[in-house]
């Protein structure tokens, strides 16, 4: 089970790094394959991998797809990803890596908050909006 972590100013300071890689060193057990945390502003997200379905550094988190200004902790496992990244490709959508984390950010793009009611599975993500400063988190 990955562990995700983040941490959003209202202050208007930038995020500290330091803050968030002594939450994920306390997440140490939860992702022991990669590790990985990035800050657009206010807001940094870290993350603790155990990989599981695509286990290339392509899945490697926090995964960010610059086209679409999106970045994606997640923690979980989406069982239809398949049939959602089938539809998503029909819809002109492209993908760099083969599981489930990048299919939750292209239903993000498609579908906004609403994604959530196409995802059947157990699961945790936060997504960043960089181009409109948004943080999205479901469970």
């Amino acid at each position: 089970m990955c562990g995700i972590c983040g941490e959003l100013r209202f202050d208007k300071q930038p995020a500290r790094l330091e803050t968030v890689q002594r939450m994920m060193d306390k997440l140490t057990r939860r992702g022991p394959d990669s590790a990985g945390h990035f800050r657009d502003g206010v807001l940094a997200l870290g993350h603790r991998r155990l990989s599981i379905i695509d286990l290339s550094e392509r899945a490697n988190q926090p995964m960010r797809d610059d086209k679409l200004g999106l970045s994606i902790v997640f923690n979980g496992t989406i069982y239809n990803y398949p049939q959602l990244r089938d539809e998503l490709l029909s819809k002109g959508y492209s993908f760099f890596s083969s599981g489930d984390t990048e299919v939750i950010i292209k239903a993000y793009a498609e579908w906004g908050e609403a994604c959530v009611e196409r995802l059947h599975g157990m699961f945790a993500f936060a997504i960043w909006d960089s181009k409109n400063q948004v943080l999205f988190l479901a469970r």
